[in-house]
C-alpha cells in the first residue's frame, strides 16, 4: 500500500514529527510513504507556507537510511498554485529536485477558501466557475508537477450542493494534462471532512478514465499518524469499479504501476 500525501512538522498546519507519521504507516502495513509538504507562495494567512528545503532532504535522507527494509520514504511537495505566480515555482523547481510533485489550488481570487472570503458576493455557480478557470489557466501555463491535487477541493468549503458538475471545464483541464503524461490524486480526506466522498468525487473519477487518463495516486492528506492511509481499501475498490487497474507511485518523477488487484 502506498500512501501520496501526507504532512508533517514541516508543513506550517502540522506539528506532527516524521517519525510519529512513518511509525503509523508501519504499523498501518504500508510499503511505502511520500511526504508532500506545503509550499504556497503568497498564501493569505499569517501561516507561512515554506519550509527549509535543505533540513527537509537531509531529514528524508537520514530516515531513509534508518527505515531501510521497512518502509520506503520518498520526497515530495505539495505546491499551491495561482495564476500570477507560476514564475516562482518554475523557479523553485529549477533549483529543487522532488520525487513528486502535487500541483493544489487552495487560493483563489488571490483569496484563501479555507476561511469563506472567496465565497462572499458570489453565487455557488460563479465562485466554481471561477475556481476552475483559475485551474485551467494554471495548468496551462505551467508544467512542473505530476498529478493535480484534490481536484474539487471547492466543494470542502461550501455548504450547498452545486448543481452544475462543470465537467465541460474539468474536461479540457484532463486534456492538458493527460497527453502531458500527468495525473491525478484520489484524496481520501474528503470524508474526514465532511463530504459524501473522497476528492475528486466519482463523477470526476469517471470523467477522468473517459478522457483516458489511468495515472492516478492514492492519498490520505493526512496531518496526525490516525489519518495515514484513511478509507484506502474503499478507495481501491472504488477505482477498480470505475474501470482503473493501477495504483502510480514515482521515484525521481518517475512514474510506476502497481496492480490494484495485488493491494486488495
Amino acid at each position: 500500500m502506498f500512501d501520496y500525501h501526507v504532512h508533517s512538522s514541516f508543513s506550517a498546519d502540522c506539528s506532527i514529527p516524521m517519525e510519529e507519521m512513518i511509525a503509523s504507516a508501519i504499523q498501518k502495513g504500508l510499503t511505502e510513504i511520500c511526504f508532500t509538504e506545503h509550499i504556497d507562495y503568497e498564501y493569505p494567512d499569517t501561516l507561512v507556507f515554506d519550509f527549509d528545503k535543505q533540513a527537509y532532504a537531509n531529514k528524508v535522507h537520514e530516515l531513509q537510511q534508518k527505515y531501510e527494509g521497512q518502509i520506503r520514504i520518498k520526497k515530495g511537495v505539495e505546491i499551491g498554485v495561482q495564476p500570477h505566480i507560476l514564475d516562482q515555482y518554475e523557479a523553485l523547481m529549477d533549483r529543487e529536485t522532488f520525487d513528486f510533485i502535487i500541483c493544489s489550488m487552495h487560493t483563489v481570487e488571490k483569496k484563501g477558501l479555507h476561511y469563506g472570503e472567496f465565497f462572499e458576493n458570489k453565487t455557488l455557480e460563479e465562485s466554481y466557475g471561477i475556481y476552475y478557470g483559475e485551474l485551467l489557466d494554471c495548468v496551462q501555463n505551467y508544467k512542473q508537477f505530476n498529478i493535480l491535487g484534490h481536484a474539487d477541493l471547492v466543494k470542502r468549503y461550501t455548504k450547498q450542493h452545486c448543481d452544475n458538475p462543470f465537467h465541460d471545464e474539468l474536461r479540457a483541464i484532463f486534456n492538458i494534462i493527460i497527453p502531458e503524461g500527468k495525473g491525478i490524486e484520489l484524496n481520501t480526506s474528503g470524508v474526514r471532512y465532511g463530504l459524501t466522498s473522497g476528492m475528486p468525487s466519482d463523477d470526476i473519477l469517471k470523467l477522468y478514465k473517459q478522457c483516458g487518463g489511468e495515472i492516478i495516486t492514492l492519498g490520505s492528506d493526512a496531518h496526525k499518524p490516525d489519518d495515514i492511509a484513511f478509507q484506502f481499501r474503499e478507495s481501491l475498490e472504488l477505482l477498480q469499479s470505475i474501470g482503473f487497474k493501477y495504483i502510480t507511485t514515482f521515484d525521481n518523477q518517475k512514474p510506476s504501476f502497481q496492480p490494484i488487484s495485488n493491494l486488495l
